[in-house]
């Protein structure tokens, strides 16, 4: 089981059918929304300000989330994929959005909906991301705009897959989709 703790009187509130990886480290005040994956190594951390996730939000290994002291807030919508190794430090990202892999999104950054931060970009912070554009570099620049539909096609398959591989961890693997 994952670890969860409390914080300053803050307790981690997770939806359902979540998978969170034994490894996995939520902490204070932190809430997912349902059919979420929280995987190995991951640690999200509400003990200075709130992380709010919304459904089907996949974070993947290595990852953590982290806020500034009555500062910064994290804000996850639905349908988003988190890649591996990445650092999300008080930031908005909305709906739709796919951050690649080891990628770094700074305090008070927004990705708009259905926008592509590419793998080990660093977006700096108060930079605003535009929906369905995408994003890649260090510091992270426009690169070009993302068709809407696509988009949005490929982070709802890359979450309906996340929700698929978590359920290989079932404890019932005769239950597995």
């Amino acid at each position: 089981m994952a670890y969860i703790k409390s914080v300053r009187g803050f307790t981690p509130s997770i939806g359902e059918n979540c998978f969170l990886a034994e490894n996995a480290s939520i902490i204070g005040d932190v809430m997912i929304g349902n059919d979420c994956s929280v995987w190995f190594n991951t640690v999200l951390r509400g003990d200075v300000n709130s992380i709010r996730i919304g459904d089907r939000v996949n974070i993947q290994d290595g990852s953590v989330l982290h806020t500034l002291y009555q500062k910064s807030t994290i804000e996850i919508g639905n349908d988003v994929s988190i890649g591996h190794n990445v650092v999300i430090h008080g930031a908005k990202i909305h709906d739709y959005a796919l951050i690649g892999m080891g990628a770094v999104v700074m305090d008070d950054a927004v990705v708009g909906e259905g926008a592509l931060v590419a793998a080990g970009s660093v977006v700096l912070s108060r930079t605003q991301i535009g929906p369905h554009e995408m994003w890649a570099g260090s510091p992270a620049k426009f690169i070009k705009m993302v068709e809407p539909e696509k988009a949005k096609e490929m982070n709802i398959k890359i979450a309906k897959n996340y929700l698929m591989y978590s359920k290989w961890y079932d404890e019932n693997p005769e239950d597995a989709i």
